[in-house]
């Protein structure tokens, strides 16, 4: 169920996640969009317990980025490389948004990736 369309869902389901998350992962300081797409990126990548260089950090929220994006049409999964790494395609220019835009479109993209996955309702 895509909530991107439903403006106030999105906003209750965003805190709900930063809520979540923010327990689980931080030490009281709530997470940003940043934050978020870096551990959806370490999801994605599967390798929880290894040490990232600063590189492989952003590395890491871009793998993020794209997963969300990609039921979007804006990428595509490729393929793995030899170190696990996943590989996505542009499919689609993200458009020119105004930066508020931009964080709306973020954050329905991120809810709508937890609630594939269940982890939020």
């Amino acid at each position: 169920m895509s909530v991107s369309s439903k403006p106030n869902q999105v906003k209750e389901h965003w805190e709900a996640l930063i809520s979540l998350l923010t327990d689980r992962f931080s030490d009281g300081e709530p997470l940003d969009v940043e934050g978020v797409l870096y551990l959806i990126g370490l999801q994605e990548l599967g390798q929880l317990d290894k040490h990232f260089k600063k590189n492989d950090n952003v590395n890491l929220i871009h793998i993020g980025i794209c997963r969300v994006l990609e039921p979007y049409g804006y990428y595509r999964f490729e393929y793995y490389d030899p170190d696990g790494w996943p590989h996505f395609e542009l499919l689609e220019a993200l458009p020119n948004l105004k930066p508020g835009e931009q964080g709306i479109l973020m954050k329905s993209a991120i809810v709508d990736y937890f609630l594939e996955r269940g982890l939020i309702q």
